[in-house]
């Protein structure tokens, strides 16, 4: 007759989780982010909050995807369609910042330190 029982045990709260992992201090965007729901690196509560970018060191507002440790990003080439419908992308490097553009002006800034 222990106290043991699994109703009396509190709760473990594993190492790793999103909650410890993310730092509470900065609020910035994800490192990596598409615009298409089929990619991996689609976040439609990133989108919604709305994410500024800056590529080579002017704001862009026709990004498709982006990576920031990779520094690269991908835009639309022109009006141009794939065979399977999805618009044609031109990947383009250099460096990539994002922000949140809710936070206002004074946002903090992703960018890659390399």
């Amino acid at each position: 007759m222990s106290d043991e029982t699994p109703e009396n045990t509190p709760p473990e709260n594993p190492a790793g989780t999103p909650s410890e992992a993310t730092p509470k201090g900065a609020d910035v965007p994800p490192m990596e982010l598409s615009v298409n729901p089929r990619s991996p690196h689609f976040d439609q509560a990133a989108l919604q909050r709305g994410v500024g970018i800056r590529f080579k060191g002017r704001q862009r507002t026709d990004i498709e995807e982006y990576s920031i440790p990779e520094g690269w990003v991908r835009v639309q080439a022109g009006r141009t369609m794939d065979r399977k419908g999805q618009p044609l992308t031109l990947k383009l490097n250099g460096p990539v910042e994002a922000w949140f553009e809710d936070l206002g002006d004074d946002a903090p800034v992703a960018k890659h330190d390399g």
